[in-house]
């Protein structure tokens, strides 16, 4: 068992309740220094909700928020960067009067904040954007900005949501490295939210997954993809897609079937040595006289604990 002084986030029995809906029921997390912790979600699961009271934007119901084992509300509050999935700058300004500007918000010397800006704007590959209006940049520059706005006052802890949303996958891969530089040469604590599972999956040293407000199950990566669902995937596209469910129900009178859903308009079949079942469910289907046009074979996914423990795609 870790000692307490290395996490530097704990939640204990928080809870959120507006009039008679529950939206986080006493949640319990123990976040480690300088670790990126995926927290992942259905939309209306509790995650946005349980951000805000983690960072003191949102007074909880009942329990309570520790920052390096004081109660957030005497917690220095500028240990905490906030980088939302709604863009927050300034697009009259250019890209390091923003940064200037949430510099002096944070009362950060000038000659610090200088120094930040020009390692910021290269770090983040913008340096040559210095004098650009916000307005000009691109959607993927502005995310980028929106990040340095977020570190400009040297947070301890990050959370970004929904970083990466509608980059182009060269900027989504240079948000990726300096995400992990971050943790793994800075030493800082990123809380992550996403509906990327890819992101989720190579970034994250643990995960979180809630819904209904409660946490179902925390652990590596790698360690949710062998805990959840053993087998391989078999998916299978059907001729007619209103015949998925007489599929799915036949495909669970088969022995060795571990698992199977309905999901994306396919019919997805977890199963051990799944390569040799394929043969015998290939036959049960063709002979109740439903075609199968195309058929694929893949090892377990972040995603597929995810629907396993949800029941729905992240999105959903």
């Amino acid at each position: 068992m870790a000692d307490a002084e290395e996490y530097v986030i704990e939640t204990q029995d928080l809870t959120k309740k507006y009039n008679s809906f529950l939206a986080v029921d006493a949640l319990n997390l123990k976040i480690k220094k300088g670790e990126v912790f995926g927290f992942l979600g259905p939309n209306g699961a509790g995650k946005t909700t349980s951000i805000k009271m983690m960072v003191s934007l949102l007074k909880p119901t009942s329990g309570r928020v520790l920052i390096n084992g004081e109660k957030i509300g005497k917690a220095e509050k500028g240990k905490i960067g906030v980088c939302p999935q709604d863009l927050v700058i300034w697009d009259d300004l250019t890209c390091e009067e923003n940064l200037y500007f949430m510099g002096d918000m944070y009362e950060v010397p000038r000659k610090i904040t200088k120094e930040r800006v020009k390692k910021l704007l290269g770090d983040l590959k913008l340096f040559d954007k210095v004098k650009t209006l916000a307005a000009q940049l691109s959607g993927g520059m502005k995310r980028r900005l929106n990040l340095a706005m977020a570190l400009i006052h040297d947070p301890e802890i990050l959370v970004l949501d929904e970083p990466s949303v509608g980059m182009d996958p060269q900027s989504r891969l240079v948000l990726w490295d300096y995400i992990q530089s971050l943790s793994k040469k800075k030493g800082k604590t990123v809380i992550l939210t996403t509906h990327l599972m890819e992101e989720a999956d190579r970034l994250s040293d643990r995960i979180a997954i809630i819904d209904h407000g409660k946490l179902l199950l925390l652990d590596t990566p790698e360690n949710l993809k062998k805990k959840i669902g053993r087998g391989d995937i078999i998916e299978m596209q059907l001729s007619n897609t209103e015949m998925n469910k007489k599929v799915v129900n036949l495909m669970k009178s088969i022995k060795g079937i571990e698992e199977v859903n309905e999901i994306k308009g396919r019919v997805s079949v977890r199963a051990l040595d799944a390569v040799s079942k394929l043969p015998k469910m290939i036959d049960s289907i063709e002979k109740i006289g439903i075609n199968i046009l195309n058929t694929s074979i893949r090892r377990n996914t972040l995603e597929d604990v995810f629907i396993y423990l949800t029941g729905r795609g992240l999105r959903e």
